[in-house]
């Protein structure tokens, strides 16, 4: 079963309903009022086949149109997206959703997504700020974002940012009002966090979004070595006073999928809750976080995710602990740490990677990925077949494994820092070696 496990199975397709009779657990932003303490990612629009709009496709309107008047109704009202999200349909599909609602139901998180060196130039990333207005339909930004700072290290950041004068134009622009709250998302090299802050006094960050769930709360860096834990990054933001805004809560649909190993540990205590309730009642119980971030593109995930947050049961002493020992226990399979975000795509050999990797971790999560030199594992056979009918099922002869040159570019985009050519070589050797097995 994937993301919520057997929820969505019992729930089908699910009506249109009244909000929760509890009010949504909401938090104060550093200015412009509360915000639901769900917060809405818009990278996973559905689209028109049926899919997600990370892995490419048309953006459904009608479907994310639904979706934004449901999640406002039951009181979400915050908004992300990006000029890169969903193959750069997600700014106009947002803000053709969200501006058939009045201003005062909604909050938008936009982002200066300026990666590529010719947006570095100030006039050029200013074209991308006004193009994010006219795109969502505004002329306030609620949440204004440096995107992805860490990405390149340091020389890097200071040249999307500092030495071109795009940040203290930012803070003009936050003074004129145009911005309400001016922060950054964060990945990779840690001296760019530290530059952060400790510039705080000067720039006054007004919040700071961050990869945060129970694996990465002590095992970030054991998962990328270029990675910093979350309990660090998230004690250094509550020291500061600095509202943090929470990405990968479920890491990447990870921690809402079946583990033997968390079952044995998180079932004892509620063997009605679901693995994303979990995921989430751990980083919701942290008082200094603003929001919590789940891209959507299904209703059902949409109600469960609601049912959680209205209101939010924050964990106990006894509860924390036994989700950061199940944090421990996953860290003993040999997953992909792959969070889905499609910043690897497209590949120009047409390899679908996410899928790839979502396919083997939901086999290794479930203990299916068979093992061709166990001789023992009386399953065998079984797992083997159903392994790689999954696998065919979920990629087509195209977008499989033996077609990946190793040309790397994929990794360079990648915010986990996986080296992507290795683990799909190492996929596409276990399918290879299951293929010439006989029967």
């Amino acid at each position: 079963m994937n993301r919520r496990g057997f929820i969505g199975a019992f729930l089908g397709s699910v009506p249109t309903v009244a909000a929760p009779s509890a009010a949504m657990t909401r938090r104060p932003a550093t200015h412009g009022g509360d915000v639901g303490l769900l917060g809405f990612g818009m990278m996973r629009l559905p689209t028109t086949d049926g899919g997600s709009a990370r892995n490419g496709g048309t953006i459904d309107q009608e479907a994310t149109n639904a979706l934004v008047d449901r999640a406002i109704a039951a009181g979400v009202n915050y908004f992300d997206t990006s000029p890169v999200y969903c193959s750069g349909q997600c700014e106009s599909a947002t803000g053709i959703a969200l501006s058939r609602h009045p201003r005062s139901a909604w909050r938008v998180a936009a982002k200066l997504s300026n990666f590529n060196p010719k947006f570095w130039p100030l006039a050029e990333s200013q074209k991308m700020y006004a193009e994010s207005f006219r795109l969502l339909k505004t002329d306030t930004i609620d949440f204004y974002l440096l995107h992805s700072i860490g990405g390149g290290g340091m020389k890097n950041f200071r040249a999307r940012f500092v030495d071109n004068g795009v940040l203290d134009w930012l803070v003009g622009e936050r003074a004129a009002g145009r911005i309400a709250n001016l922060g950054f998302s964060f990945h990779g090299d840690f001296a760019v966090w530290e530059w952060m802050m400790a510039h705080h006094a000067k720039y006054h960050w007004d919040f700071a979004q961050i990869q945060m769930n129970y694996v990465d709360w002590r095992h970030a860096k054991e998962l990328n070595a270029r990675n910093t834990n979350a309990e660090r990054l998230y004690g250094d933001l509550d020291k500061a006073g600095i509202p943090a805004v929470v990405m990968e809560p479920l890491l990447g649909g990870r921690l809402a999928r079946f583990n033997a190993n968390v079952a044995r540990i998180l079932s004892p205590l509620d063997p009605s809750a679901s693995f994303a309730n979990w995921a989430f009642r751990f980083v919701g119980s942290k008082p200094r976080v603003l929001t919590v971030l789940t891209g959507i593109s299904k209703r059902e995930h949409l109600e469960e995710d609601i049912r959680i947050f209205s209101p939010l049961k924050p964990l106990d002493a006894r509860e924390e602990r036994a989700v950061l020992a199940a944090g421990d226990a996953l860290m003993e399979d040999r997953s992909v740490p792959c969070t889905s975000c499609a910043y690897c795509m497209p590949c120009p050999y047409g390899i679908d990677i996410p899928t790839m990797f979502e396919v083997y971790n939901l086999a290794l999560a479930e203990k299916r990925v068979p093992d061709p030199d166990d001789v023992n594992d009386r399953a065998y056979a079984s797992k083997r077949l159903r392994f790689l009918a999954e696998y065919e099922a979920a990629l087509a002869p195209l977008r499989r494994a033996e077609h990946c040159t190793g040309c790397g570019r994929c990794g360079m985009h990648c915010p986990q820092g996986i080296d992507i050519p290795r683990e799909v070589r190492r996929i596409g050797a276990l399918v290879e070696r299951l293929e010439q097995q006989p029967g």
